[in-house]
């Protein structure tokens, strides 16, 4: 029975992702906002993971602007501390 009850728990949370999913699209569509990865940093995520992916986003923003020539390796260094 136990086995069972997870089951429905889990087709639940299955259901509830896809509304939730569902629902997004249906008022992007209907106001024409585009999709913004920029919006997960508003969304309450634990400090560690947000800081995280603030570091990984500056990262590749520099590595973008190096690969570009608009910047040199040793700005980098010097902004990261490494």
């Amino acid at each position: 029975m136990n086995a069972s009850l997870n089951g429905a728990v889990k087709k639940r949370a299955i259901v509830a992702i896809a509304r939730m999913i569902l629902t997004a699209i249906y008022h992007m569509l209907t106001t024409g906002e585009s999709f913004n990865p920029c919006d997960l940093y508003k969304i309450d995520m634990p400090k560690e993971m947000k800081d995280q992916q603030k570091s990984k986003a500056i990262k590749q923003a520099f590595k973008l602007l190096i690969s570009s020539g608009y910047l040199t390796s040793d700005v980098q260094n010097l902004s990261t501390g490494s």
